[in-house]
């Protein structure tokens, strides 16, 4: 029988679970099928979750943009989560939200940072001073005892994942992860990427469409994304400017509709540079209010072209084919459905995303 870091009586009579983790979209898109797999195993449990803001910050000037982090509309969406911790955001909030779950008691605490583990080692055992508590762990340099000080917090830790062969999807890491917390098992059909839209949003989609004119139209809708959280990982604007211009010259595609996401905070300059070119048929986009705008729209579109980040992977959610952007690095975060998905990564292994070209992506379009 297979010996789980939590034990199986333990987890039987326990009534709650807190899940510690630094999320951006794309960890989510994947990690969801597994919070959710587990809430299915273990019934009886309330399954809460603690999205801790890496960018915390005591400038009051940046509360109003984190507050609004796109994935708390995500998560307080997702019926297998009882509580999730959000407040996260200033020094202020953070003690706030550790006093807050430390009155709950909770009888096991689980960290799936990757980022400074030691760290989240100590939070998780602030947050449950009695409660079982499991978290990753790094190996440890001489110069950082106060590293292994952390790690003596906790009663367990997750073992490094081993891949069997050269390559390896995110996901499977995420499922080494809880098959060694719980033994749960979750196929790979099942670790397929899903979002559960409300139909408010589908509705703004299909207004928004009508605004642009959109809808009806005679061509394909191609939603373009150019940015990431890193600059590593953007797409020149005048790169974007100049494949639209590519396409629409293209058979095909000289009736085509274009949708470019810009970020909230990028809005503006988006705005002026691709304003620069006169596009025919081309819009800014931009989530502001809620996430579930950004896949309501997505699931309209024909094609979907992004660098590597959350959108590439809500396309396959949202089962629209997509053309991914990437560096060599982290071949682990490409697409899954790979029948759904082309990725063009850059010529060289230190090139950042805008190193591919627009000749690659108007060769993957052919």
């Amino acid at each position: 029988m297979q010996t789980t870091l939590i034990p199986t009586d333990l987890l039987k009579k326990s009534d709650k679970i807190l899940f510690i983790a630094h999320l951006a979209l794309g960890d989510f898109t994947y990690l969801q099928n597994f919070f959710k797999a587990f809430a299915e195993q273990n019934p009886h449990l309330k399954v809460h979750l603690w999205v801790d803001e890496v960018r915390r910050t005591a400038d009051a000037a940046q509360w109003p943009h984190l507050k609004k982090y796109s994935l708390y509309d995500w998560t307080a969406a997702c019926p297998f989560f009882a509580k999730v911790y959000n407040q996260t955001y200033s020094p202020e909030l953070y003690r706030a939200s550790i006093d807050e779950a430390r009155r709950e008691h909770y009888p096991i605490v689980v960290s799936l940072a990757t980022l400074r583990p030691h760290l989240y080692a100590g939070l998780a055992r602030e947050i449950s001073p009695q409660g079982l508590v499991i978290g990753m762990k790094k190996k440890v340099k001489f110069f950082e005892p106060h590293h292994l000080l952390a790690y003596r917090k906790l009663d367990a830790a997750v073992p490094p994942y081993q891949a069997s062969g050269q390559e390896h999807h995110i996901s499977d890491v995420y499922a080494h992860w809880f098959g060694q917390l719980s033994g749960l098992e979750v196929s790979e059909a099942a670790r397929f990427p899903f979002v559960e839209i409300p139909p408010q949003w589908r509705q703004y989609a299909e207004e928004k469409l009508a605004a642009w004119n959109f809808a009806p139209r005679t061509g394909k809708l191609v939603f373009i994304n150019p940015y990431a959280k890193t600059r590593k990982r953007c797409w020149p604007l005048e790169h974007v400017a100049a494949l639209v211009q590519a396409m629409q010259a293209r058979p095909g595609w000289q009736d085509a509709c274009f949708i470019v996401n810009a970020v909230p905070q990028e809005l503006a300059n988006a705005r002026e540079v691709i304003g620069r070119y006169g596009l025919q048929r081309t819009e800014l986009f931009s989530a502001e209010d809620n996430f579930f705008q950004l896949p309501a729209v997505l699931e309209r579109c024909d094609l979907i072209i992004s660098v590597e980040t959350a959108v590439m992977h809500l396309a396959n959610a949202v089962h629209v084919p997509v053309i991914a952007l990437m560096r060599q690095k982290n071949p682990e975060w490409v697409p899954i459905d790979r029948a759904n998905s082309t990725v063009i990564t850059a010529p060289h292994r230190r090139d950042w995303v805008k190193a591919v070209s627009v000749e690659q992506v108007m060769e993957a379009i052919r």
